[in-house]
């Protein structure tokens, strides 16, 4: 099996790696300078490797680590690396802002989980608690090859099937795509919503609102809102009622222009001020 260096071993993202790869059949060497990373993963008993001996002789390098510190990182270390080196980086924004450093000769793989749908039917109760991904529900992937042949992919897929696991579908698609997907979709505009309606919560619950009825009452809805706009129930539909309460939503506090989120430059901006 290849030999996988994993930067970043440590960290939130790194750790859920670094869980995975401890049970796969890949060589794999964990790197951590950050002193509570470091700390986690002594707690898991794993021994921490010296990178400058490391990455050199690695076939796969995974960059687990901050985007604001990718251009650094990867100025630093992808000289060292041998011809045909595959980089895998856990996001398109430090690749779409031209952060990563660059050398023809390395492959560039980026891949992203789209963790565990809402729409999951999971058996198994730690399963169910597995929002994130990674442990025991089962999630998509999205993944793409910014610099490689056809074999870098394979093997980059291959990896990423294994560390985000368990997948159960890995979706191939460009880097520009998924700068549409992450962060102009899920980040810019889901997260907003969704924070708003957090907020609304809040709201009705200062305004008397028991807090448990509250909750119920709108997570449940929530979820027959989200079965219907996203036709996991075909054929239905809003009542008239909650449609004419929904075209006053959109006129009362959505902008007119709010698509331009996804015009080119517009995520180019979003995605420099992650980086």
């Amino acid at each position: 099996m290849y030999k996988v260096a994993l930067l970043g071993a440590g960290g939130k993202m790194g750790l859920r790696l670094t869980h995975n790869l401890q049970k796969s059949d890949y060589v794999v060497s964990y790197h951590e300078i950050n002193p509570e990373g470091l700390a986690r993963l002594k707690e898991k008993g794993i021994r921490v490797s010296e990178t400058g001996f490391c990455v050199p002789g690695s076939d796969i390098v995974i960059l687990a680590v901050p985007d604001i510190a990718l251009e650094k990182v990867t100025a630093e270390i992808i000289p060292a690396m041998r011809e045909g080196t595959m980089v895998v980086t856990l996001d398109p924004a430090a690749a779409l802002a031209g952060k990563l450093f660059n050398r023809p000769d390395i492959a560039y793989f980026i891949t992203h989980p789209a963790h565990p749908s809402i729409f999951n039917w999971e058996p198994a109760e730690e399963a169910v608690k597995d929002h994130f991904g990674g442990i025991a529900a089962k999630q998509s992937i999205v993944c793409a090859l910014m610099n490689g042949t056809d074999k870098d992919y394979k093997r980059g897929e291959e990896l990423a099937r294994t560390f985000y696991a368990p997948v159960v579908r890995a979706h191939r698609i460009t880097v520009e795509q998924m700068g549409l997907l992450e962060p102009a979709l899920v980040e810019t505009l889901a997260s907003t919503c969704v924070y708003v309606i957090r907020k609304g919560l809040d709201e009705v619950i200062s305004r008397g609102v028991p807090s448990e009825a509250a909750r119920d009452f709108l997570l449940g809805h929530l979820r027959i809102q989200m079965a219907v706009l996203f036709d996991e129930l075909p054929g239905a539909v809003f009542s008239d009622a909650a449609n004419k309460a929904l075209q006053r939503g959109l006129n009362e506090f959505i902008k007119d222009d709010w698509i331009k989120i996804f015009e080119p430059e517009n995520v180019m901006e979003q995605i420099r001020s992650i980086t």
